[in-house]
């Protein structure tokens, strides 16, 4: 069945729908959804395993009238394109956790076509703020790309001064702005990258008394320059539990950018986005209603959703393996020659086949064959649970030798093999027999190490000092530090 998406109606809507669609892909991001009372619920919806992202997309031009006060122009912008905004995605927050119907159509005749149960679920609410750029930019000249300060805090009082947003550490909501979404985006493009992020910010919201950051794109800066090696994962804030707030200055994204060791990460990654046009590929098979066989790639037993729990630096490593294996493929003669690769996943107990097959000079027709390589794919998949008794799930990939091939097509498997039965290990290895998956002389195997950063950030401690006590406070309150904040050590 063809599923049927809006593309956005604004501008900066279709740029939001665009960027999400890299992101989240094509099967799992849905612009302008609609509740059952015929209302826009959201400016974009996007559904991953237990994740729920809601995003608001507003812009208003108020602060361009440059006759009036900034102040008072300030207050007008952010009242509409924040606090009502807040406002909103808490409201629709709360229709998604009561199990409310969504649909894709303002008539209620197209469900949402992704299930989720609303009590393990995790809901991110995001709003993207446009029209405050130039007028940021202008009011201070130390703000170098006209982003949106932000603070979570403690603190009520509104702030005396524009173009800085306070936030309820209680409840939070995201705030993106024209500048930094596309970096967002861009910089943490798949869903294990994003939420992350988020994640791990929401950890310092609730950690610190203050978290405050004078543009997305520099929390995110310090974000990557941070990492625990025993968790295996980035962290915002400092692992000196003396500190209980985090402020984050200007200008620390710029100077990342310079940095030899997120260069060679850019280029690194290049190759890896072999792996999400293969998935993207399916996902648009899905969406026209065009895929073939029992792939359910929208309710989350499927290979293609596997696939997308990969974290951008393991997609490099993927893709360079399967770039390499079919660099490699055999230059012969032969009628039918095969290729198998065992690649391990970023997640225990996952891994993925990669199997290459040439076949020529059999009449059978095209559907036939593709039956017979989907059988073969099934019982490499099978022996390679037999050969590696530690995985769980083994997604299996198969495509036509490109040498060999000018057009091409794939086949998936998505094999869970957790509870594994003495019948069925014996009966891969029967049918293994004519095959010897994993038992041929020409078997070799690497161990390789991969890292999001091909050269490893510099170490440098946080600078960690109490502020003066007359210092206005890091929080934006506007009050000085001593009268404000003072309990406050900031990294």
């Amino acid at each position: 069945m063809e599923i049927k998406k809006s593309e956005g109606v604004t501008a900066t809507e279709k740029l939001l729908a665009d960027l999400c669609e890299n992101t989240f892909l094509k099967l799992w991001s849905y612009p302008n959804p609609f509740n059952d009372n015929q209302d826009e619920l959201c400016d974009l919806l996007a559904v991953f395993d237990n994740h729920v992202f809601i995003f608001f997309d507003r812009e208003n031009l108020t602060l361009q009238n440059e006759s009036k006060d900034p102040n008072v122009l300030w207050n007008r912008w952010k009242k509409k394109v924040i606090d009502a905004q807040v406002r909103t995605a808490n409201g629709a927050e709360r229709y998604i956790l009561q199990s409310r119907k969504i649909y894709l159509d303002q008539e209620n005749k197209i469900p949402f076509p992704i299930e989720f149960d609303v009590k393990n679920i995790t809901v991110h609410k995001i709003i993207i703020a446009h029209g405050a750029k130039e007028a940021c930019e202008k009011f201070d000249e130390d703000n170098i790309y006209g982003s949106l300060a932000v603070s979570y805090g403690e603190h009520t009082e509104k702030l005396p001064f524009p173009f800085f947003i306070d936030l309820d550490k209680s409840n939070p909501v995201h705030i993106f702005d024209s500048h930094n979404l596309p970096i967002i985006f861009s910089e943490l493009d798949t869903f294990f990258d994003f939420t992350a992020y988020l994640d791990a910010k929401i950890r310092a919201i609730k950690k610190y008394n203050a978290l405050v950051y004078c543009g997305e794109e520099d929390l995110l800066s310090h974000y990557f320059r941070n990492f625990d090696k025993d968790n295996n994962c980035h962290y915002i804030g400092t692992l000196d539990e003396g500190v209980n707030g985090i402020f984050i200055g200007e200008g620390e994204w710029q100077d990342f950018l310079e940095r030899k060791e997120y260069k060679a990460k850019k280029e690194a990654d290049k190759e890896s986005y072999l792996w999400d046009d293969i998935i993207q590929r399916t996902c648009g098979h899905t969406l026209d209603g065009t895929i073939l066989g029992e792939e359910t790639p929208l309710d989350g037993k499927s290979a293609i959703h596997e696939m997308a729990k990969e974290p951008r630096f393991h997609r490099r490593y993927l893709s360079s393996h399967m770039i390499k294996a079919i660099q490699s493929f055999p230059e012969t003669t032969e009628k039918l020659v095969r290729n198998l690769s065992f690649m391990p996943s970023f997640f225990k107990g996952k891994a993925y086949l990669f199997l290459q097959l040439k076949v020529q000079g059999f009449s059978e027709t095209y559907e036939e064959y593709r039956e017979k390589r989907r059988t073969i794919l099934e019982i490499a998949c099978g022996t390679a649970k037999n050969k590696f008794e530690h995985l769980n799930t083994i997604v299996g990939i198969a495509i036509d030798a490109p040498k060999f091939s000018e057009t091409n097509s794939e086949d998936f498997i998505l094999m869970n093999c957790e509870n594994w039965t003495k019948e069925e290990k014996e009966y891969y290895k029967d049918l293994n027999r004519d095959w010897n998956f994993f038992e041929t002389d020409n078997l070799s195997m690497q161990y390789k190490t991969a890292t999001e950063f091909p050269q490893e950030p510099s170490t440098q401690k946080p600078k960690v000092g109490k502020i003066g006590r007359n210092s206005p406070c890091p929080c934006g309150s506007g009050k000085k530090y001593k009268k404000c904040c003072r309990n406050i050590k900031y990294n």
